[in-house]
């Protein structure tokens, strides 16, 4: 099945590509940028294995080759590495779509990847994808002196002639990549050259100001005291929001201050504005009294939403719960695929007291 470049393009609207050369700065910069501005980052070369264990020789038949050693990897010609690179990409980009429409309902993503601008003129447009450029020129050694790709570099040192192999690996790698270089620099996409005297940091804020982001210094989580002026605004935040089925439930927790302990309330602000709660405490609406901590009632008002205040808020109830030695923290949810983003994992059906059946998941603060 294929899907229309317009169909494509509104499901992909929140990806932002960053695409390039080998040793252009594609990764370096887009971890920059989803540290900066909060926002995930998906790298298509570390989805490469996970998408080859559900791969078929049948359909992709170039990510599905196995090679017995280096030496039978980088023995073949120039022409046969080069086929076998494109079609790995070629067969992979189904993958790739499918994880991007759906990561991309969250909200703006960041996807490292190796698209043309061919490519990127089917998916998206210029305003949302930029170039990072290294002439692809003896790049093999640069490549293997980077942490991230150690795995490669004792690969390719552990043939019977690493001269031979890199050299095949270079002129493969420039094959491929010398006419796009050129050709990303006479194109409408904005691109930058690798400049050692520029650091990753300020390459990452040159592309996010082409993008038009805007870093949000206002987003600030902060912890609940009783009594406080932070917590009267927090109730009447509760009072008003439109969580119907919690909201009178948790409002009255605030005016009698059921919290013990380290139990306790979180606010998320946006400047001087709360938009969003969540609590830690020692029970939730289940009877598991053996189980705690719960980070519960996560809510985050409508307009504040798609900022990944959620997020935000979840990390600061665990960074607190590690600070007072817990070594896990349990979510309950109804939904699937939604608290896995944030480091949880499955654990097992769970009911509650009024006998409906969520979901338990845990997550680890070691």
């Amino acid at each position: 099945m294929e899907f229309a470049d317009n169909i494509l393009r509104v499901y992909l609207k929140n990806v932002y590509f960053i695409c390039g050369t080998p040793c252009g700065g594609k990764t370096s910069v887009s971890r920059a940028l989803g540290k900066m501005y909060n926002v995930p980052v998906y790298d298509i070369d570390e989805r490469f294995e996970a998408h080859q264990q559900i791969a078929s020789p049948e359909y992709q038949p170039d990510m599905c080759r196995q090679f017995e050693n280096a030496d039978v990897f980088f023995g073949r010609s120039v022409e046969e590495y080069r086929g076998w690179l494109l079609g790995n990409r070629r067969q992979q980009m189904d993958f790739i779509l499918l994880d991007l429409i759906r990561l991309a309902e969250k909200g703006r993503i960041i996807c490292d990847c190796h698209m043309t601008m061919d490519e990127l003129d089917r998916l998206s447009d210029p305003s949302r994808a930029a170039f990072l450029l290294r002439n692809p020129v003896d790049i093999v050694e640069e490549y293997c002196n980077r942490p991230d790709h150690q795995g490669f570099s004792d690969f390719i040192h552990s043939a019977s002639d690493y001269a031979s192999a890199a050299k095949t690996c270079n002129e493969t790698l420039f094959s491929l990549n010398d006419g796009f270089y050129r050709a990303a620099k006479e194109s409408r996409y904005f691109w930058l050259e690798k400049d050692s005297s520029r650091t990753v940091e300020q390459t990452a804020a040159l592309v996010a100001a082409r993008w038009g982001w805007q870093k949000d210094n206002a987003l600030t989580v902060r912890k609940v005291e009783k009594g406080t002026e932070l917590a009267a605004r927090l109730l009447g935040f509760i009072e008003n929001c439109s969580w119907t089925e919690a909201k009178d439930h948790i409002a009255e927790n605030i005016r009698t201050w059921v919290f013990e302990d380290w139990e306790t309330m979180f606010a998320a602000l946006d400047g001087d504005e709360i938009v969003g709660m969540t609590s830690v405490m020692k029970t939730d609406y289940y009877p598991l009294p053996e189980i705690f901590p719960w980070v519960s009632c996560v809510f985050v008002s409508e307009k504040a939403r798609g900022k990944k205040i959620s997020g935000m808020m979840i990390d600061a109830a665990n960074r607190y719960l590690k600070d007072l030695g817990f070594e896990k923290s349990y979510i309950p949810s109804p939904h699937t695929g939604l608290y896995e983003h944030y480091g949880y994992r499955y654990i097992r059906d769970i009911v509650n007291y009024g006998g409906g059946t969520d979901q338990l998941y845990e997550k680890d603060l070691k």
